[in-house]
């Protein structure tokens, strides 16, 4: 079982999630205690769909969330490294559009979507900021994104009572509700190591992000981060440059 270090093993995870695919959404329904259904509603209101716009559902899964989406009219292209979530994903939800791809190297071009967005998926993603800087890079000028993630309650009775949860009690319900326990210890575990919602934010940003944003859901056990694309061609550039590797002497 790999651990939840930043030096993620893209095949470990991606069949650590090919086991547990078939049972996937109803654990996770069960360790959230119900929350899992709203967060997904405050994330699909916060991408605001279109019918007819493009979108792109990072780490989709099973496709729950990009169902949800797709109900507006969108056009949705659910994405997951994993093939045993895409499998699934494609046997539930058979109107929805599945690709295998890894969101370090995502196999579309640039200036493809409308939005572009990712719960729960980029603190599994070996190098985040590499990930970001593709979500970018196929967005459409002005277009949108959205990460919902785990993060770091700020109140301390809240976060002393999420400790708590973690530690004692997610354990416990995941070795009775799921068919692969240590799926969740490694959950616990890039949970705890994940940045706090300013650091995410500051690595949006200097994807180029602009209109950068968080908020928080209960009370910072997830936060929803917003970002758009910068719409004007000089504020890009801009941001182009600043995203350029220095070199030394």
């Amino acid at each position: 079982m790999n651990r939840a270090d930043m030096d993620k093993r893209p095949e470990d995870v991606s069949g650590m999630f090919s086991d547990v695919a078939r049972g996937y959404d109803r654990t996770n329904d069960i360790l959230s205690v119900g929350n899992s259904v709203l967060w997904r509603i405050a994330t699909v209101k916060a991408i605001a769909p279109e019918p007819g716009e493009r979108i792109l559902d990072i780490a989709a899964g099973t496709g729950t969330s990009s169902a949800a989406i797709a109900k507006s009219g969108a056009r949705v292209i659910a994405a997951d490294f994993s093939p045993g979530m895409i499998a699934e994903g494609r046997r539930r939800q058979p109107d929805i559009e599945f690709v295998e791809a890894d969101a370090e190297k995502l196999p579309f071009g640039d200036e493809e979507f409308d939005a572009v967005t990712i719960s729960f998926g980029l603190r599994n993603i070996a190098h985040p900021l590499t990930a970001l800087a593709e979500m970018y890079r196929v967005l459409k000028p002005g277009g949108r994104l959205v990460v919902c993630e785990f993060s770091h309650p700020g109140n301390p009775v809240m976060r002393l009572g999420y400790d708590a949860w973690m530690k004692l009690g997610m354990p416990v319900v995941a070795k009775l509700a799921s068919t692969n326990p240590d799926a969740y210890r490694y959950l616990m575990e890039s949970i705890e190591q994940w940045p706090d919602q300013q650091e995410l934010s500051r690595w949006i940003r200097g994807a180029g992000f602009t209109r950068v944003a968080y908020r928080n859901l209960t009370g910072g056990v997830v936060a929803l981060h917003r970002g758009r694309k910068p719409a004007d061609a000089a504020t890009r550039a801009s941001a182009a440059r600043r995203r350029a590797p220095r070199t030394t002497t």
